[in-house]
């Protein structure tokens, strides 16, 4: 019997976010210390309350461009912000603003090291966008089970580097995040901390009959926050 790689293909996209290193949120002037008491860098402007109003933080859009720079991007000359709008506990405002149609970057490569040698994953945008806070699930308290909310990294500015599905196999996906994880630091525009959830990645992997063009199988995997996630 042929093994599974014969069998089948895959077909691997990356969608990675990083928080990038200002020392004020994308949309206000609250820190981005990391480890602070919860809810203790928050305003009105990144809780979302009624009439404020957010300013765009220009280092954010200074190390964006920096990177699309570093990954052969075109650079927008109009870039348009809109809102995402969905429900979530740590999303008081209840919308991201983030970047859709008119990214800040798009069409761009990045090569990594694979098995047959070395390999250019193309990057198809790389756009700004808010963060949302954290939810921390803590079970012990009775009764019931108890779920709270640090809204502290709500607006931390995010890049979000989104790759065409040109990546094969789990090797691959963990050497492009190596790769960006290197890049980034060298840029010095985000820690880029798997383990502190300054890098984080979405995957989305289709598996299809060899030579069939048509996926039998597709699945997005949400917020892998380590290389052993990924492989």
């Amino acid at each position: 019997m042929s093994n599974f790689s014969e069998q089948f293909e895959i077909k691997i996209g990356l969608e990675v976010h990083a928080q990038l290193k200002t020392r004020t949120k994308l949309f206000c002037s609250c820190k981005t210390d990391f480890g602070q008491e919860a809810n203790s860098q928050t305003c009105p402007v990144c809780l979302g309350l009624p009439g404020a109003l957010p300013v765009l933080n220009k280092k954010a859009v200074e190390y964006a461009i920096k990177l699309g720079l570093a990954t052969n991007c075109q650079i927008s000359r109009l870039s348009i912000f809109a809102r995402k709008n969905y429900f979530y506990p740590d999303l008081p405002k209840g919308y991201q603003i983030t970047q859709y149609s008119q990214p800040l970057c798009k069409n761009g490569h990045l090569t990594i090291a694979a098995a047959s040698g070395k390999k250019t994953i193309r990057i198809a945008r790389i756009h700004l966008e808010e963060d949302a806070g954290k939810s921390i699930h803590n079970e012990s308290y009775v009764p019931p089970a108890m779920t709270l909310v640090d809204y502290n990294r709500c607006g931390i500015p995010l890049v979000e580097i989104v790759t065409e599905p040109e990546i094969t196999n789990p090797s691959e996906a963990a050497s492009f995040i190596k790769t960006l994880q290197q890049m980034l630091r060298y840029l010095q525009i985000s820690d880029a901390n798997l383990e502190q959830g300054s890098l984080r990645c979405d995957a989305n992997v289709s598996v299809a009959k060899a030579h069939l063009p048509r996926e039998i199988f597709k699945v997005e995997i949400k917020n892998l926050n380590s290389l052993k996630s990924l492989v």
